[in-house]
């Protein structure tokens, strides 16, 4: 009886939680932590946490699907992890081998239409596992509606130093000259990058550190973080939905500092200029929600209320600027 009471609750709170979600993140990242401290806490040994944290993945494909997310990237394996023993390593390769020809052989994941793809030193793994992920690739290499990306033998730091090396040798060979290193020239040298930049990393098993992952997409983007608790395998819908309220949190607190920003900064040009803050108030109408646009508009109004039409300042100055 208790349980089931349990469940209601649990199901209940999911959908009191997915009302409160918008539009949410655009891709998530997760960290997944715990799984060798699930299985010691269950009696069992390391491969068993591993294989049910591996099922847990899988629902999370089932969880983006629902809250459209477009793309999903899950930290298998570091390059810390070839640290441990080799008893410990060759299960997990077993797992995550067994796991990327499952995937790929999945009707779920043909009909959704998922990408796999796989980010880290793959040359590093057994030459088995990275059979799996060519296989993985080639069977799911047309599709395009959502992207999964497994990071294996990933690490953050040597990522960003490998793509330095490659930028550097370019110079030196006179490839390229150093006025011509942009974002996209290094993003060009990083691990078979994800199409998106992150939005959210989660991270499970307690810790609360991002361990060196996707730097550049995520801490460049200055990605919104969430900890939980609990274990990978024990990891729920209700993490994952308190993960992504956690993301749209931070988002709207981003977006009224950016709305205080942009009327402090028309304040301050219409009270020396009316026709430089007219011009800026075009630009940041591209960038800032209706209801701050108005705002925007009002706030010109009272700067010389003869002269601002409101509907020039949304509609046609970012117009004008575009033609720039």
């Amino acid at each position: 009886m208790y349980s089931w009471i349990e469940r209601r609750l649990q199901r209940s709170y999911e959908r009191l939680l997915h009302r409160e979600i918008g539009d949410g993140p655009t891709h998530v990242a997760i960290i997944q932590d715990g799984n060798r401290r699930y299985a010691r806490k269950q009696g069992t040994e390391a491969p068993d946490g591993h294989r049910e944290g591996a099922e847990t993945s899988e629902q999370v494909l089932e969880w983006c699907e629902e809250l459209s997310i477009d793309e999903l990237t899950l930290y298998a394996f570091s390059t810390e992890n070839f640290k441990r023993p080799p008893d410990e390593q060759e299960p997990l390769f077993d797992i995550i081998e067994s796991k990327l020809y499952e995937l790929a052989d999945s009707d779920r994941v043909h009909e959704n239409e998922v990408c796999l793809r796989a980010i880290g030193e793959i040359d590093r793994l057994p030459e088995r596992v990275q059979r799996a992920i060519g296989y993985a690739e080639r069977q799911t290499d047309e599709y395009d509606a959502f992207r999964l990306n497994v990071a294996l033998a990933y690490g953050g730091r040597n990522e960003l130093l490998r793509a330095a090396r490659e930028v550097t040798a370019s110079v030196g060979r006179g490839e390229l000259s150093a006025d011509e290193i942009d974002v996209s020239t290094v993003e060009n040298h990083l691990y078979r990058q994800p199409i998106r930049d992150v939005d959210l990393i989660i991270r499970t098993g307690g810790d609360e550190r991002t361990s060196n992952f996707l730097p550049w997409h995520a801490n460049g983007n200055e990605a919104a973080v969430y900890f939980c608790a609990p274990y990978w395998p024990e990891f729920s819908k209700v993490d994952f939905l308190r993960g992504i309220r956690t993301y749209e949190s931070r988002e709207q607190s981003w977006q009224q500092s950016k709305i205080d920003r942009s009327l402090a900064l028309i304040r301050t040009l219409g009270s020396v200029e009316l026709t430089e803050a007219k011009r800026v108030a075009g630009r940041l109408a591209d960038q800032l929600p209706r209801s701050a646009v108005e705002r925007l508009d009002d706030e010109l109004a009272k700067q010389q209320p003869n002269e601002v039409d409101a509907t020039t300042v949304v509609t046609e100055q970012p117009a004008n600027e575009a033609a720039d």
